[in-house]
């Protein structure tokens, strides 16, 4: 869990320093989704699309890998580090 939290802190770091970097240029969002061809409200209409056709996908895998991640994690045998902390 510290691993995690480690790498959420240096991505927020990273796009904090990345962000401030780029307002010394006056570089907006704006501006750089126009060079792209979009606008917030296109963007905005991709990720949308984009979830209503992903959400229903990683729920109907989700109902299959689950109960057999659930069953291998419960019959397997420990792993050697597992042992070791006992």
């Amino acid at each position: 869990m510290l691993r995690f939290l480690a790498a959420l802190l240096k991505i927020a770091l990273a796009s904090l320093l990345t962000g401030a970097g780029l307002s010394i240029f006056n570089i907006s969002s704006a501006q750089i989704l126009e060079q792209a061809g979009l606008t917030p409200d296109v963007l905005w209409a991709y990720l949308l699309r984009f979830s209503n056709w992903a959400l229903p996908n990683i729920l109907l895998g989700s109902m299959i890998v689950l109960p057999i991640w659930l069953l291998t994690y419960v019959f397997l045998p420990p792993r050697e580090r597992e042992r070791e902390r006992d």
